[in-house]
């Protein structure tokens, strides 16, 4: 097999047949003589089959068409041998444009330039390599060999950056997605109403089809809610809490009616979990996923319409029976052929405060990963809407602190709606986009306002659009730049461009084959034992750098959490009073504490209001620490946790590979600095993940403790109910000897501490491992991969450019560790 089949099955994405095209032999002239029966003894499945068929297809039709003089009729199409590929190549870059919705591809940009491979082609063939290269090590019992087959594995690796978009129902946020991502009828909007617990996530799909996983919650989780539904018929409720409590009514309402109609109004929680009334999503009952496969968007906006929307209108949705959006967890669509979703998920979220547990920590988890936020509601009220500063400020120390947010994008749609009747379209454009500004100025103002969000971002992180998605598809008085959907686009495509896949893969790459090459080599033994024992000095004085500063920000982090348990202690009874025994009037506070010691302290009332009594108990604390803890786990790019040190941990080989005098030992400084930068990223990596558990610890703390309350309060029933409720969390959370803001401290401080040596330890395990196994290792069954090490020495020099060449991507990343802090 040659490098023009390999790159076709690339560019086709069908990499998975490359192994039988080699198995085969198949090369570009075996290609192009491939007939129906051939292809079907040699691909068994319909689906990739029929891919390859119809792509075979164009692609003979394009030489034809390119190059007749050389094409024998006999072979249907059969290039000449001498410049075909070339040729055919050439061709077919020009088939992959995009649709005018869409910005240039990073594959079209790389494409562009002289001499050189696309992104996609490159990562396909070092990847080739390296399967090649894993193969012809020895299976052998000995360190070197099974150090290698690992490195080899963990090259693969699976990084996505997460996009999240809030904005209340009717903001556009559908038709917002459509449009940016090119694929007008993908997510229903229109007259259908989106459901305020549904989760979709939008992402990319390696087959040439559209598709939705369903994730249902579980039919345990169902009976659950209705049975904690004090208005659910047949539910026990005392005489005091039927005096106006109707705090939940609306919403389990609403539900009930969506799936069963009317039939629930006479039955039990019990009767509604017979298997009867799932029989078109039988997956439910298994805890399974539900998959719908369509070819067309509109098939699958169709299809997910009672998954993820309720009727608004009459009339709307008649011919749908049973809505099953109540049932639904999460939603993720895939989209065939979308760039700009290659290494991105745009991820459609709901307001927190979901009563159902699963949902709520699905939630929490999800606007955790997001590294760039959209905030979307309509330009007539962008800066008086309300809801949408509250969305942001509940959602902002998920986000900030206890996330990885680096970007707030806040999106006004609808930008066209001032366009006045009576002017010319220059005239018409010219007040649109002076209003775009006054309103982008409001914002902005409005965002430097928000004490609680400024804790965790600052006015850097955010950026205002105006958009129109209207006039962006019908160009009627703005051109698409006005529109601004194109510069939302690029974002998105930086997100791809930055994401370093193909170049931290080749690097990797690029150092395992250093250090087989020189393992193979054998030889310049005392000059590997001189540069062990510099490197063992160079190792311990660097990790005393890393050391020290986390030490001073262990003693930090101590005091900060003195200070915030001394003003938890004092101001608790004043914050618990807030919420269990609000300045209310009448009596219809019964159902809420009810709702909130039923789902242990957390309650989302009818209204939209948020309750969450862990959070506010532990709310001292959390302000005790947030300076400090944004200042040790930044989010942004450009800085490093722990004021950076880990970052700047340096063992010079770099350097002392360019010096004379350590020539012998080239190859292994390179595989070094390689490995230096490799466990850098894999450190900040985990750094991230964990600070989101830590800086949450506080209020998990407090949860666990808080929960032999509820459950003791959730005992209680008939006369005096309510008083008796209050009575017992009052007693719980005042009483002298309770120490549960103490120990919220000395968790928090465990697990930092925990951390802390955690990334030392694998810092110099992993280092002095790679250095023993370097510099104190021959190895005589290594095979020689000088061929392999030239072809991807060429490629990892074309993507970082040459002083006079721009890079192919966005790198020079050694140090990829600081670019990819906040990186899946």
């Amino acid at each position: 097999m040659d490098d023009f089949v390999r790159n076709k099955l690339t560019e086709w994405k069908l990499s998975q047949l490359i192994p039988i095209f080699e198995e085969h032999e198949i090369d570009t002239e075996s290609l192009y003589l491939l007939n129906d029966q051939q292809i079907t003894e040699l691909i068994p499945k319909m689906g990739p089959r029929s891919k390859l068929e119809e792509r075979l297809k164009m692609l003979k039709k394009e030489q034809n068409t390119a190059n007749p003089e050389t094409v024998d009729s006999s072979a249907e199409g059969r290039p000449s041998t001498s410049d075909t590929s070339d040729k055919v190549k050439r061709k077919s870059d020009l088939q992959g444009e995009s649709s005018q919705c869409q910005p240039p591809t990073k594959k079209q940009r790389l494409a562009d330039k002289p001499g050189s491979d696309s992104e996609e082609i490159i990562l396909s063939d070092v990847k080739n390599i390296m399967r090649c290269v894993s193969q012809k090590i020895p299976h052998e019992d000995n360190k070197l060999n099974k150090f290698l087959m690992k490195k080899i594995s963990d090259l693969e690796t699976d990084k996505r950056e997460v996009v999240g978009v809030f904005g209340k129902t009717g903001a556009g946020k559908s038709y917002l997605i459509n449009a940016v991502i090119g694929v007008k009828d993908l997510l229903p909007s229109g007259n259908f109403r989106a459901c305020t617990s549904v989760m979709i996530k939008v992402e990319a799909n390696m087959e040439d089809s559209y598709e939705a996983n369903i994730e249902f919650i579980t039919k345990e989780e169902w009976k659950d809610e209705m049975c904690f539904s004090k208005n659910f018929p047949g539910n026990n409720v005392d005489q005091e809490s039927n005096q106006k409590d109707d705090d939940d009514r609306p919403d389990i309402v609403e539900k009930l009616s969506a799936l069963y109609g009317e039939d629930w109004k006479k039955k039990s929680p019990d009767d509604l979990i017979d298997c009867k009334y799932f029989e078109e999503i039988p997956e439910i009952l298994f805890s399974k996923r539900k998959i719908l496969t369509v070819k067309t968007a509109e098939e699958l906006s169709a299809e997910l319409v009672r998954y993820t929307r309720s009727n608004l209108k009459d009339g709307e949705g008649k011919d749908i029976k049973r809505w099953y959006w109540p049932l639904v967890k999460c939603v993720t669509i895939k989209v065939p052929n979308n760039d700009l979703l290659k290494h991105v998920t745009l991820v459609d979220l709901p307001g927190n405060g979901d009563r159902n547990k699963s949902r709520n920590e699905m939630w929490k988890k999800l606007v955790g990963s997001c590294s760039t936020v959209w905030i979307v509601t309509e330009m007539n009220r962008a800066a008086s809407e309300r809801e949408a500063w509250e969305i942001l400020e509940s959602a902002s120390s998920f986000m900030g602190n206890g996330g990885q947010c680096q970007h707030i994008h806040f999106i006004c749609t609808k930008s066209d709606v001032t366009k006045p009747k009576d002017h010319s379209a220059a005239g018409a454009r010219a007040l649109i986009l002076k209003t775009n500004d006054q309103a982008k100025k409001e914002v902005r103002e409005e965002f430097s306002k928000l004490k609680k969000v400024k804790k965790h971002f600052s006015d850097q992180s955010l950026k205002v659009f105006t958009v129109s998605s209207h006039e962006f598809l019908q160009k009627t008085y703005l051109d698409p730049d006005d529109t601004e959907i194109p510069k939302l686009q690029k974002t998105l495509q930086d997100l791809n461009d930055c994401h370093s896949e193909t170049l931290n893969y080749v690097s990797g790459a690029h150092g395992i084959l250093s250090l087989i090459q020189g393992a193979s080599r054998g030889g310049g033994d005392d000059m590997k034992t001189d540069m062990y024992k510099v490197l063992q000095q160079k190792m311990r004085n660097e990790l005393d750098k890393v050391r020290k500063p986390m030490k001073t920000t262990y003693r930090a982090f101590e005091k900060c959490l003195s200070e915030g348990v001394k003003k938890s202690k004092s101001s608790c009874e004043n914050i618990l009073e807030s919420v269990i025994d609000p300045d209310t009037s009448g009596s219809g506070f019964h159902g809420t504490l009810k709702c909130i010691v039923e789902h242990d302290g957390i309650h989302k009332t009818t209204k939209g209001e948020k309750i969450n009594l862990n959070m506010k108990l532990s709310s001292c604390l959390t302000e005790s620490i947030d300076e400090e803890f944004k200042k040790t786990f930044p989010n942004e790019e450009k800085c490093g946790p722990f004021n950076g040190v880990l970052n700047s941990f340096l063992l010079d080989t770099k350097m002392m590979k360019e010096k004379t005098e350590f020539k012998d030992v080239e190859l292994q400084l390179i595989f070094l600095n390689t490995e230096e930068e490799q466990i850098k990223t894999k450190l900040n990596k985990i750094i991230r993940e964990r600070k989101k558990t830590i800086y949450s610890s506080l209020t998990t703390t407090i949860e666990t403790n808080m929960q032999k309350c509820y459950d003791e309060a959730k005992q209680m029933n008939g006369t005096g109910m309510l008083n008796n409720m209050r009575d017992t969390i009052r007693k719980h959370v005042l009483d002298p000897k309770n120490v549960m803001f103490q120990e919220a401290k000395a968790d928090m401080l465990k697990q930092l501490r925990d951390l802390m040596n955690d990334i030392l330890k694998d810092l110099e395990n992993t280092m002095q491992k790679s250095i023993e196994l370097s510099l104190k290792t021959d190895g005589v069954s290594i095979p020689d991969v000088t061929s392999e090490l030239l072809k991807v020495n060429k490629h990892y020099k074309e993507l970082q450019g040459s002083p006079d060449q721009e890079p192919l991507i966005c790198a020079d990343p050694p140090s990829p560790a600081a670019a990819q802090l906040t990186t899946n």
